[in-house]
């Protein structure tokens, strides 16, 4: 059976035409590209990517298939997948099911036969924008009149759509070893579209979790009583979250805080800072980072689109403690005397390399401290 042809079309008019795979339909959504070179189906199902169709650069996408074991939530998230090749022969043990079955099933548009190159450099040059694609309207111009009637990115909480809708108990899928004696904390984690292996890494360092929607107040965490604070990665704009800093700045200092990615923004805006958005953002797992106290550099996953501008902090507060080697953004920063931290990429590092796992600890450690002074 012949597959469907596909229009793409960028909001400045570029327009290229493809194999549809997967769903058909009509989306419309930011494009973003993401360089790493394994860890679609952690990609696929990372909700920070909730309202974007991603392009991957690497050109063989699908070779090892779908499993059930490195989602990192229930279904995809991304609006749309474009790829230049899609594996005929998927191959792995693990392996349940093909990538074309699995983007069907959920109804995502998948792409292919396009020059991901040309697509990717012209992103780089021109920045992250609206785009539409659809296996329904192949006129170009048509297409591009549904694009521009497209909401933009900035402003939007999609946080919103991806967050639980009542809190709950996270349940690590590997249980504690019977050696590990150490002092288990109750903490909440804040869930703005948070991945399941940050989690998992966290429970693992001795915490049970409660898992809280965007909405929690900073009475309801009280309530609770944790020995700490996650914020977590989500999508969207971070300044259109005015609800949720509200909230963060009315337990600052109460408790312990770890933010990571969107979480770190969430925090910064708390401190009195501001974000940007970045021209095409930071998507992959090899984006050089560097410890300002230890001078180490670590290679970090990083799924962003958005930043916190370090000239809107309060120098007397507030420390910069990572830097971006790229491009000199804001990678980390921490309260000169209150217990909160965090960090701009993802030290959970799914898909990408584990340079950054020492922040769990980190965060340990902390929660220890502030719990030995309580």
């Amino acid at each position: 059976m012949a597959k469907k042809r596909a229009q793409l079309v960028l909001e400045d008019g570029l327009s290229f035409e493809g194999t549809a795979f997967g769903a058909e339909g009509e989306v419309f959504a930011e494009i973003v590209f993401n360089t790493s070179m394994t860890g679609y189906q952690e990609i696929l199902t990372d909700p920070s990517y909730k309202g974007q169709m991603v392009v991957m650069t690497y050109p063989l996408i699908g070779n090892y298939g779908i499993n059930d074991e490195d989602e990192e939530s229930p279904r995809p998230q991304v609006s749309a997948l474009i790829i230049k090749e899609g594996a005929s022969l998927a191959s792995n043990w693990r392996k349940k099911e093909s990538l074309e079955n699995y983007l069907e099933r959920f109804n995502i548009i998948g792409l292919e036969d396009v020059d991901t190159r040309a697509l990717v450099l012209h992103i780089r040059e021109k920045g992250a924008m609206r785009a539409g694609l659809s296996t329904e309207t192949l006129d170009p111009d048509v297409l591009l009149e549904k694009t521009l009637q497209s909401p933009s990115m900035v402003g939007q909480d999609l946080v919103r759509h991806v967050t639980p809708d009542a809190p709950y108990q996270f349940q690590p899928k590997l249980a504690r070893l019977p050696t590990d004696d150490r002092r288990i904390y109750k903490i909440v984690a804040y869930d703005f579209g948070i991945k399941r292996n940050i989690l998992n890494l966290v429970s693992a360092e001795g915490f049970d979790i409660t898992v809280v929607p965007a909405t929690t107040t900073a009475r309801e965490v009280e309530d609770i009583r944790p020995a700490a604070v996650i914020l977590s990665n989500g999508p969207g704009d971070p300044e259109a979250l005015d609800y949720v800093i509200r909230e963060v700045r009315r337990f600052l200092g109460k408790f312990p805080i770890f933010g990571i990615c969107l979480g770190h923004q969430i925090l910064g805006l708390a401190l009195g800072g501001k974000t940007y958005k970045l021209k095409f953002g930071h998507r992959g797992a090899n984006h050089p980072v560097i410890d300002v106290e230890t001078k180490k550099v670590e290679i970090t996953a990083q799924n962003h689109g958005f930043c916190v501008d370090p000239d809107s902090l309060d120098s007397s507060k507030v420390q910069i403690t990572h830097w971006n080697l790229n491009d000199q953004t804001v990678e980390g920063l921490c309260h000169k005397e209150l217990p909160a931290f965090s960090v701009q990429y993802h030290p959970e590092a799914s898909p990408g390399p584990h340079d950054s796992r020492y922040l769990f600890a980190r965060f340990r450690k902390m929660v220890e401290e502030h719990c030995g002074r309580a």
